[in-house]
């Protein structure tokens, strides 16, 4: 004859329910990314962009719920005619970004502290074009992860990366490939990664996009010297041929209003 359980043993396999449950939606989280690409000409337009950033725009976000927004700039921007400023930020909820255009104008912070910008006049934008991609963090890094530096942000080498594919079966061939090894490199060389994301919605797919960080460019050329040979057996495993097709990268600085 089978006993009757006690209170205490209901209530013990409940709490392993609980536990299996929290540990299988744990693992199923990943996080979502954008990353806003600015193209301006003037220093008056990067001028208008960087005080509607600063007092406008990451305090509206902040207040959305986006808790570590970075703004970066690529190092040559003086050189290009095309200057670019990028705005990056996170959510483990997608939703917030189908979302987000209506939510932040309900900020009335928001709409009179960008007002030089908001209502620029058609003759006198501050930028040319604006970009959106949308990207779905790596399995084997679902969260973004703050970089641990300390010297002067007017130091700080941010390097952006694109990996586009010549096909979609082989740029998820080269996210496997950081997934099942390559993100362990960066981590053992201390890299600083901040993210590894798959992009959804972009101008240039397949492709995949990452950001790492370092005091200086001295410590940059440095890490990606210790780099190579590690990364060599991988590369040459046959599994993994051909799965970049472009590299693009992109050396910036983050401005001091930054929060990454």
């Amino acid at each position: 004859m089978i006993k009757p359980m006690n209170p205490g043993q209901w209530m013990l396999i409940l709490l392993i329910f609980i536990s299996s449950q929290s540990s299988s939606f744990a693992h199923a989280a990943t996080t979502y990314f954008q990353l806003k690409v600015y193209h301006f000409q003037t220093t008056e337009q990067e001028q208008v962009i960087d005080r509607f950033l600063e007092k406008a725009y990451l305090p509206a976000m902040h207040k959305l719920g986006f808790k570590e927004i970075a703004v970066f700039k690529p190092i040559d921007n003086k050189d290009k005619a095309d200057k670019l400023v990028y705005v990056f930020s996170s959510s483990t909820k997608l939703e917030k970004y189908a979302s987000l255009d209506v939510d932040i104008l309900k900020d009335k912070r928001y709409l009179e502290s960008g007002k030089e910008y908001l209502d620029a006049a058609h003759t006198h934008p501050p930028y040319s074009r604006i970009e959106t991609i949308l990207m779905k963090a790596f399995e084997g890094m679902p969260f973004l992860t703050l970089p641990k530096l300390n010297g002067d942000k007017s130091e700080r080498v941010y390097e952006l990366r694109s990996y586009e594919a010549p096909t979609e079966k082989l740029s998820a061939n080269k996210i496997s490939m950081f997934n099942n090894g390559e993100i362990d490199i960066f981590n053992k060389l201390n890299f600083n990664a901040v993210f590894y994301g798959q992009v959804i919605a972009g101008s240039t797919m397949p492709n995949l996009i990452y950001l790492t960080t370092f005091e200086n460019m001295n410590e940059r050329d440095a890490h990606w010297k210790a780099f190579g040979p590690l990364y060599k057996p991988m590369a040459e495993l046959p599994q993994y041929q051909n799965n970049v097709s472009k590299n693009v990268t992109t050396l910036c600085r983050p401005t001091q209003y930054s929060d990454i």
